[in-house]
Formats: structure tokens, sequence, C-alpha cells
């Protein structure tokens, strides 16, 4: 996710996928789309950051349900840019929504929380601290 503060505000800034087996799941994705894995260590397992064959360039994330991500949803999330984390939220209340996890930390660099829509859909919404 970019760490500019302002600038890609109502941007899709990441999509990861939360599972029992990010191990199995990043094989497929490995073989199947010819993505590249970078392994990120969460202490006693590993969690993958995706990357763009040729390129390197991170394309999404691959995480195991456990730790911060055990209550993240079992499919594909979209993490959207906002300028204002706190009021976001209290507009996805007023209309309707569901925040559906506590403000977590992403490393030192944003704050993002799950949400669904009065729709049923779920995403994140992401807010860059730096």
């Amino acid at each position: 996710m970019s760490e500019n503060k302002n600038g890609n505000i109502g941007n899709v800034g990441w999509f990861d996928i939360t599972v029992n087996n990010a191990d199995e799941l990043m094989m497929f994705y490995q073989k199947v789309i010819g993505w590249k894995s970078e392994p990120v260590s969460v202490g006693d397992y590993y969690d993958y950051v995706m990357t763009q064959p040729g390129t390197g360039s991170p394309i999404a994330g691959i995480c195991n349900a456990r730790g911060a991500n055990s209550d993240l949803p079992k499919s594909w999330l979209m993490y959207i840019t906002v300028e204002n984390l706190e009021k976001s939220l209290t507009e996805v209340l007023l209309r309707g929504g569901l925040v559906l996890t506590e403000i977590k930390q992403h490393s030192d660099v944003g704050i993002y929380c799950v949400i669904q829509d009065p729709s049923g859909g779920i995403v994140a919404l992401y807010e860059n601290i730096k």
C-alpha cells in the first residue's frame, strides 16, 4: 500500500486474501498465474506478498487466518484508501453499513478496518498515516 498520505484517496490500494493455508494457496497462484512470492515472517509462520513476474512489483497478499488476520473474511479483500478512517467509519454506520473489525495497524504506514456496505459487499478502508 502506498505511503503517500493524501495522493491516493479513493484508489484501490491493495488486494489480499486470508485463508487457512496460505502456503498452499500461494503455490496455487504461482502455478496458475505465474505470480512470484515473497515470504513475510509473522512469528512462527509466513504470509506472502505476491509479485508480478518480470517486474517484481507487488500485486497482492496471501495471508493465514491467524493472529491479526483471524477475523478477516476468507475471500479476496479490496482495500480502498480514505482520507480519514474514523470519519469514513462514522459515515458507514450512518448510511446503513456495518463495521466488521476493529481498526488495525498496518506496520507503521497505515491503519485499516473491514466494513460491509448496505448491499452486503465487504471491503477494507485504509488510511495512510505517513
